[in-house]
């Protein structure tokens, strides 16, 4: 069955099943669908996602429009496709927008074979013009101007989340692509803004890919805005949640700001302090000094600032009109949590308005024009577009990156011994290389992509190593992730760590033995107070230190571990759970290593008082 036909039959259902109309002149459609190993029965897979959705309307009441969110997956997980909405007034199809995965150059594969050996997801974006007292028509999108659209984005930002695989979803994408080009061949800058929640005092490797994609918008010389979520912590976001969030007080948050911020500083070039960001390569008196700013500076925002102030029921008057429950309900994180029967309450429900609300407020203060995310909140992204649309007549963009999982399925950052932390003083140097050399061979290759800036050329290069030369290019991608977060400096000592360590050199302490350097391990600090043995019970706890070095998640960890026979105290290996570290551990040196398996360890180190 050739592509037209299964467009041409799932159009046919769609007319039958749900006859959507809408009173707006305009209405965004967005359509979704994916293939993987399974059937091509379209028509199966459509009545079934149709009946089930056909409540799910997300047509926005109260005028000027809204979106529609159609999406058809089979239960037998089988090749799909989509056609547009089925109207009462006529629409003339005016763009017609898509976007696909890393895989969209096999795309014709979909439709050609009854097979297929990955999973691949199409989103289709068209914005429709309707005319009123018209017929109905529908608009059917061709393999070939998918490819046309995809394969001429001018825009460099574009072309680099196209080609390193940061691109999922984006609303009209030929017309951003035109909006950030342009700005770029006259020398000004579009401002988009990412957000992050204060809900610890570390990011972790989960949210490295956002950070990753502001970097890569301000090197196109465009510029990032960093929104902290100091107003938005403070009622939760429920998106992929079984439950409601613990709810933080004022001076968590305040704490959890101050530690997340550190982190963009190593990735993004930030406007000096006090500097006007419409005032572009002036110099400013800052002191004594003399600070120049520029374009593509990156600022950094609390939404705190003005969620807080906001009057509850002029709030409601100004924008309540603007969404819908119908809409809310359909959101995937609210559906997954009702059909859990799980609790889910009106403050979570009201997150999505204040991420919508964040939107309007970011493009009226530094006329941002894009919202970057995960894919998970791109039905709170979609809202604020439209918001912004109803309330300011303005033309605003959304674009996510994929939800990164490991190729066994994990999800992204989370290990047995916790998550993996950006800051140094959550997780060492060390152990975060460690995180990257040790990924599975099968992500080596996109990670390189996603979390480094080598070239893609030269990524090409190792796509064609086997064997003991992709532990090489998992060195690399450990040793480029680790830079870009930590500084090339620290490479050496990690290096020197890990020669001694598993290079054959052996030893316990850093003062011989053979080890000629713990400068890159975790360390944990205990005194001669700690360390007092005599009969009383003196010293420290083994099991203790192992969870305090991040080597096991908890003390029954840790004497499972012991019991196992993968701990050890300068390479002997401890039998006892109830070991005890005390002064004669020592001996003349003033630390010890702990390890626990072949690849984890970390140091005790005696400070003197």
């Amino acid at each position: 069955m050739n592509l037209k036909k299964m467009a041409m039959a799932a159009a046919s259902i769609t007319a039958m099943m749900a006859t959507l109309t809408s009173s707006s002149k305009s209405t965004t459609t967005t359509l979704a669908f994916s293939s993987s190993r399974g059937s091509t029965n379209i028509a199966a897979a459509a009545i079934s996602s149709i009946a089930r959705r056909r409540s799910d309307k997300m047509i926005g009441e109260g005028g000027g429009g809204g979106a529609l969110f159609v999406a058809m997956r089979s239960a037998a997980a089988g090749a799909a496709a989509a056609a547009t909405l089925h109207s009462r007034h006529r629409p003339a199809l005016q763009r017609v927008h898509y976007y696909y995965n890393n895989y969209y150059n096999n795309l014709h594969r979909l439709f050609s074979t009854t097979e297929t050996n990955t999973s691949e997801q199409v989103v289709i974006e068209a914005t429709l013009k309707g005319e009123e007292n018209s017929t109905t028509t529908s608009a059917i999108v061709s393999e070939e101007e998918e490819d046309a659209i995809l394969s001429n984005l001018q825009s460099p930002f574009l072309q680099t989340m196209r080609d390193r695989g940061f691109l999922f979803q984006c609303t009209n994408l030929a017309e951003l692509d035109s909006l950030l080009t342009t700005a770029t061949s006259n020398n000004k800058s579009i401002s988009a803004y990412l957000g992050f929640d204060a809900t610890a005092d570390s990011l972790h490797v989960g949210s490295l890919l956002q950070i990753m994609i502001l970097r890569h918008y301000q090197q196109c010389g465009h510029r990032p805005i960093v929104l902290i979520g100091g107003g938005t912590s403070k009622v939760g976001d429920p998106t992929g949640k079984d439950e409601s969030r613990i709810l933080l007080t004022d001076e968590i948050i305040k704490k959890n700001t101050e530690g997340i911020s550190k982190v963009f500083q190593k990735f993004l070039s930030f406007a000096p302090p006090n500097s006007n960001e419409n005032e572009e390569g002036k110099e400013e008196e800052n002191g004594t000094a003399t600070t120049t700013t520029t374009k593509s500076d990156a600022i950094m925002v609390n939404n705190d600032t003005w969620l807080s102030s906001l009057q509850y029921l002029q709030f409601l008057r100004d924008y309540g009109t603007h969404f819908t429950i119908n809409r809310m309900l359909s959101f995937e994180s609210v559906k997954q949590r009702l059909q859990r029967e799980a609790p889910f309450s009106f403050l979570e429900f009201n997150y999505m308005i204040l991420q919508a609300y964040d939107f309007l407020e970011l493009y009226r203060r530094h006329d941002a024009r894009l919202q970057l995310g995960g894919s998970d909140q791109w039905g709170n992204m979609i809202s604020g577009v439209e918001l912004g649309r109803r309330v300011d007549s303005a033309q605003l963009y959304a674009l996510t990156a994929p939800l990164i999982t490991t190729s066994d399925g994990k999800k992204m950052g989370k290990t047995a011994g916790g998550a993996i932390w950006l800051n140094a003083d959550r997780l060492s140097e060390y152990d975060y290389w460690q995180f990257w050399r040790n990924t599975n061979d099968e992500d080596v290759i996109r990670f390189l992509k996603l979390f480094t800036e080598l070239p893609l050329s030269e990524i090409k290069g190792m796509e064609m190593w086997k064997g003991a030369d992709v532990n090489k290019a998992k060195r690399v991608l450990a040793d480029e992730a680790t830079a870009l977060l930590h500084g090339r400096e620290c490479l050496k000592g990690i290096h020197d760590t890990i020669d001694n360590m598993f290079g054959g050199g052996g030893g316990g302490g850093g003062d011989g033995d053979g080890m000629a350097s713990t400068e890159g391990l975790t360390r944990t600090y205990v005194s001669d107070a700690d360390l007092e043995s005599g009969g009383g019970g003196g010293g420290v706890k083994v099991v203790d230190l192992f969870v305090q070095l991040g080597l096991a998640s908890s003390k029954k960890e840790a004497r499972r571990l012991i019991q196992g026979g993968g701990a050890k105290m300068n390479e002997e290996k401890i039998t006892d759970e109830n070991a005890i570290l005390d002064k004669t551990t020592f001996g003349s040196k003033n630390e010890v290593t702990l390890r626990a398996g072949k690849k984890r360890a970390g140091v005790v180190e005696l400070k003197n008082e």
